[in-house]
């Protein structure tokens, strides 16, 4: 399988963003730009961003654990991202890394920077999901979830919140896990928090075949939600795109008649498609 990388919704600035973030990180460019997608990679990691009105955005929910060793980069990185931004958690020290700050960007996207990097550690962005409100209590069996539904998985690390932590005593903090060789982290807690799961931010899985894209659907959607042109939630609230690995090469090659074709179906058919 090809890497699952994010999908981060817009307000119809796809383009913007997309050219936003590749002066904010190192080793970055814009691989290709449509009318409804701006595809960016930095480190060798895919970023879509999305032309998708303003009818859902990003939120802290999903934010991407970013981690650059050197110091005076995550300085240069942070700047850039808190201007015309949010200061969720000032830069500095912190019991966990020496240099850890949390922000969100002028597009609502947020990201937790962080230069403690172990050398065992190739990707650099990691989407971190946060488990809150009706979800707190979930980080658990939601690393089990995902583990048992993709390929190449396996659990990193987990760390617990400590007796003094009252009610989140027991309950996860910071764990980290591997779904499809992709680095996640994940997070619960049960203070306050105005934000939950939406389409803000959608994971995106590249599947090669209709068998793929049929046991991601079937598995997600079974306590979970169907939407349209390969969405669907997790039983969390998740947001996921199951789409064919091809689909930009079917749409090159055949144009309209593909987009028409797949804005009338939920799960993807493939053949449907190629037959076009």
């Amino acid at each position: 399988m090809n890497p699952i990388y994010p999908c981060i919704w817009t307000n119809n600035q796809a383009r913007e963003a997309a050219e936003f973030y590749t002066q904010v990180f190192s080793d970055s460019k814009i691989l290709e730009s449509n009318d409804m997608t701006s595809i960016w990679t930095s480190y060798g990691q895919t970023f879509m961003c999305l032309n998708g009105g303003p009818m859902f955005q990003p939120n802290p929910s999903i934010s991407f654990y970013t981690l650059l060793p050197n110091e005076q980069e995550i300085k240069k990185v942070w700047e850039k991202l808190k201007e015309d931004g949010e200061i969720m958690m000032d830069l500095g020290a912190y019991p966990w890394s020496n240099l850890y700050g949390w922000v969100k960007d002028r597009f609502g996207v947020s990201w937790q920077l962080d230069n403690f990097c172990p050398d065992a550690i190739e990707d650099r962005f990691a989407p971190a999901f946060m488990l809150t409100g009706n979800n707190f209590g979930n980080a658990e069996d939601a690393i089990q979830y995902y583990t048992s539904i993709f390929p190449d998985s396996s659990i990193k690390f987990i760390s617990r919140y400590g007796e003094d932590a009252g009610s989140q005593s027991g309950k996860i903090n910071h764990a980290q896990f591997y779904l499809n060789g992709q680095l996640f982290v994940i997070m619960e807690s049960n203070m306050d928090h105005a934000f939950t799961f939406s389409e803000g931010i959608s994971m995106v899985i590249p599947c090669q075949n209709q068998e793929e894209i049929d046991h991601f659907w079937n598995s997600m959607t079974e306590e979970g939600e169907e939407s349209q042109c390969g969405w669907l939630k997790d039983k969390y609230g998740v947001s996921w795109q199951v789409i064919p690995q091809n689909l930009g090469k079917l749409i090159q090659e055949k144009g309209q008649p593909v987009i028409d074709a797949f804005l009338k179906m939920k799960k993807f058919d493939m053949k449907a498609l190629e037959d076009l």
